[in-house]
């Protein structure tokens, strides 16, 4: 890999913030020798890793005390310095009595420390394991998001030939959708434009499926005639696949047309289910 490459993560501590997480990268490149407590690492057991003297280790945490600091690096002293040293008394872990302060270093402040040093072959590899897993982690998202953006091209040709066949309002909805999910984001629709379908509605008063298959299709239709005789005109219709991959037409409803189908329900339903729920909310739960 070019220098110049290599040069993104030694100059940018966002794209060192960016990938800061991928500590399996270390064990990727060499065997990464730790305190007896797994987590943390001297200044020399990071010189070894990185195959490079203690003191260039030391200058680097000068330099870069803040960005360390913040991914994990901390100093102990005084008491925790001595109950530290008693934890590992008997181990294999060379402190010298004569120390006042310890530098420990998790394996996140370990792999910014490969982020940062040049001069080494170790670290080096360790940026090129970085570097190669975020183009991967780029492409794919890059691919997602092309794969998302032709679905929704071809989606929304499909909606403006359905202009004038089926409702304007499902029409703008759906693409409101459609546009929203290509570009990676939750569309925001108002709780009254929500669709609202009659099985649901009709599980929202506690039928089981078999009384919900048996009552939905005049339920709509009865809903659709009130639906009429309120507003002056029917509502508008969308088309849709069945389970049986046949396509059929029917009514768009929304949630705008809920008090409907509580008259609806109230007219027809009420006392033949009496322990349904009263009445269901715009946000789709019994009020």
């Amino acid at each position: 890999m070019a220098e110049n490459t290599e040069q993104v993560l030694t100059e940018s501590r966002t794209m060192r913030a960016a990938t800061v997480e991928r500590t399996d990268v270390l064990t990727k490149v060499k065997a990464l020798a730790l305190l007896p407590d797994g987590v943390h690492a001297t200044t020399e057991l990071v010189a070894g890793f990185y195959e490079v003297d203690a003191e260039t280790i030391k200058k680097l945490v000068q330099r870069n005390r803040d960005e360390l600091t913040e991914n994990g690096m901390r100093v102990v002293r005084g008491p925790e310095l001595r109950a530290f040293k008693e934890s590992t008394e008997g181990q294999d872990v060379p402190l010298s009595e004569r120390i006042n302060a310890l530098t420990l270093f998790t394996r996140r402040t370990v792999l910014n420390v490969g982020q940062l040093l040049t001069g080494s072959e170790v670290a080096h590899r360790v940026r090129e394991y970085l570097l190669n897993v975020e183009e991967s982690a780029s492409t794919a998202a890059r691919s997602e998001a092309v794969d998302r953006a032709e679905f929704a091209a071809l989606q929304m040709r499909v909606l403006a030939a359905a202009g004038g066949i089926v409702d304007a309002k499902w029409l703008e909805l759906k693409a409101r959708h459609v546009a929203a999910r290509a570009l990676g984001e939750e569309p925001e629709v108002a709780p009254e434009d929500r669709p609202l379908y009659v099985p649901d509605f009709l599980r929202g008063k506690g039928l089981k499926k078999a009384d919900v298959l048996s009552v939905q299709s005049w339920f709509g239709r009865r809903a659709a005639a009130l639906y009429e005789a309120e507003h002056g005109e029917r509502p508008g219709m969308r088309t849709e696949d069945t389970e049986r991959g046949s396509v059929r037409e029917t009514v768009a409803w929304t949630y705008a047309a809920l008090p409907v189908f509580e008259e609806t329900w109230n007219r027809y339903y009420a006392a033949q289910f009496p322990q349904a729920p009263t009445q269901l909310s715009i946000a789709g739960g019994a009020a």
